[in-house]
């Protein structure tokens, strides 16, 4: 499941916007909007002005997320190591009848203190005030707690810089999609002592210089900025910005929600049914190939016993030997040259590693015109496994081939329960295959492995894009290989239950430069529990 999302745990917009009436005494400091359907910030200066100077209003938004679960996740190995997972915070535009703001940039910061969400739903009149109890504001972080300063509190000190973080908008309406990974592992961590941050969240806001100018040196408090309730800010803005909003997790619209959304790449590039000879016709690193062993025990990946790296020292190396034969290993280890695992030439041992629990993988190059080699996977002194591939020989052609295939989900079911963690298999054969009647009377036909393909996953009634092909540096969406073809796994838990949706498959095609889109559409529906 090279991507999985942990949905918002609370929200809330917090402001020091006046009344709508603005009257002199009246800001909306003390309302909450915990329970609103959007999130809202923005920047207004000057709306009212007095001997004292202009006006400051501004809303900022709130948003925490479960790290215990992303925690959780990775502990359970669903999620890989730090280094190897990508989190992108994910909020999305929402559409709205008031003005919109161009060429504008949001500053996304961590807080630094605890604070409550609240269960109001103002957020016209700010009707809904917290009067010191549960629910958070301007003024306070919960019940009888009040931020240190006005507007939340934010870790900004240098030693955390790195996770304090900006997102441009040319056109307004954009959503964001920002990468936090280092703020998230800060938060795995924990607490300063242990290296990390406690999670509170982030607050997300306009940038200092576009938010409201107010200095306190030069203006004394008036009756639109009396002590507590505007940010001294003497860089800011006199150009308002109005407004930009958001979807809450309180959304009916289930993918508007926010979420964190971690991706990484797939794992899992197995040739053991792709592999080929070394030819003069590809460069050094095409010309390896990688197996993989997958060591189950009851249903379950586990380790080999001191094997491998992981494994408590000292321990032994996992090897790999080729053999020939018919039906088993016969005769004396075949030399191979160096290359991946191989660390000189004619060497007859592969040099493997481990990838994650109870997975290792040996990369070498082979030369011959065997049509059958058999791999075996051991220690040096004890065997472990011994299994057999079929290698192929690369060729050239005369003119420009039309790469064109036949797809199918082999596996597919019609319904899926969200708590299902599904793997798609795929068959897939050339267009134009063409056998023969010895082909269909004594062969299967052949699965073809793509090496570069990418899925994603639309809802049927309206053709929203829930998850997007990864065909550009985000490699998330790929396909993995091993023996038995390509396949991708899906976690239903990001699908709202009770639609329909269509998984579409692209291919990339080096010889136009392109990726190319398969002419199928793959339908499955997702429901609360399928029984």
């Amino acid at each position: 499941m090279p991507i999985k999302r942990f949905f918002a745990s609370k929200d809330n917009t917090i402001t020091n916007a006046m009344s709508p009436a603005l009257t002199t005494t009246s800001r909306a400091t003390g309302s909450n909007m915990g329970a609103a359907d959007v999130l809202e910030t923005f920047s207004i200066y000057g709306q009212a002005s007095s001997s004292t100077g202009l006006s400051q209003e501004l809303s900022r938004m709130l948003i925490q997320f479960p790290i215990d679960a992303v925690s959780s996740a990775r502990t359970a190995g669903t999620l890989p190591a730090s280094g190897d997972v990508s989190f992108y915070l994910k909020v999305f535009n929402a559409k709205h009848a008031f003005t919109l703001p161009r060429s504008f940039t949001l500053s996304v910061l961590p807080l630094s203190q605890s604070w409550e969400e609240g269960v109001g739903l103002d957020m016209e009149e700010y009707l809904d005030i917290t009067y010191d109890s549960s629910g958070s504001n301007w003024i306070n972080r919960g019940k009888e707690s009040a931020w240190v300063l006005p507007g939340a509190d934010y870790v900004t000190s240098s030693t955390f810089s790195a996770v304090n973080y900006t997102v441009s908008f040319d056109l307004g309406y954009e959503d964001i999609n920002l990468n936090i990974t280092d703020l998230v592992e800060a938060w795995i961590l924990g607490s300063a002592e242990a290296g990390g941050l406690d999670n509170y969240g982030v607050g997300i806001h306009f940038t200092g210089s576009q938010e409201a100018y107010y200095s306190s040196s030069v203006e004394a408090p008036g009756p639109f900025q009396y002590e507590g309730s505007v940010i001294v800010n003497p860089g800011g803005s006199t150009v308002s910005y109005y407004t930009k909003k958001f979807f809450s997790r309180s959304s009916e619209y289930f993918f508007k929600r926010p979420v964190l959304e971690a991706r990484w790449a797939p794992t899992v590039k197995d040739d053991r049914g792709n592999f080929y000879f070394s030819s003069s016709l590809a460069p050094g690193p095409d010309n390896l190939n990688t197996l993989y062993l997958y060591n189950y025990v009851r249903g379950q990946l586990v380790d080999i016993p001191n094997v491998g790296a992981g494994a408590p020292s000292p321990h032994d190396e996992i090897l790999l030997s080729i053999y020939s034969g018919s039906s088993a290993p016969a005769g004396s280890k075949l030399v191979l040259p160096a290359g991946g695992g191989v660390i000189t030439d004619l060497d007859v041992n592969v040099t493997g590693g481990r990838v994650s629990t109870g997975i290792y993988t040996a990369s070498f190059a082979a030369t011959g015109s065997l049509e059958k080699m058999f791999d075996v996977w051991h220690s040096g002194s004890t065997e472990y496994f011994t299994s057999s591939y079929a290698p192929k020989k690369l060729v050239a052609y005369n003119n420009a081939p039309t790469f064109d295939f036949v797809t199918n989900v082999t596996n597919l079911k019609p319904k899926y329960s969200r708590s299902e963690k599904a793997r798609m298999r795929l068959f897939v054969r050339p267009k134009n295959w063409n056998p023969n009647i010895y082909n269909i009377a004594t062969a299967t036909t052949p699965n073809e492995t793509i090496i570069s393909a990418s899925y994603k996953i639309i809802r049927l009634t309206d053709n929203l894009e829930v998850i997007s092909y990864g065909t550009g540096s985000d490699t998330s969406t790929y396909l993995s290989y091993d023996v038995s073809g390509n396949y991708f796994d899906v976690d239903m838990e990001m699908l709202e239950a009770d639609y329909s949706y269509g998984m579409k498959l692209a291919f990339y095609n080096n010889s136009i430069n392109t990726w190319v889109e398969q002419p199928y559409i793959f339908r499955f529906r997702v429901e609360e529990d399928v029984r």
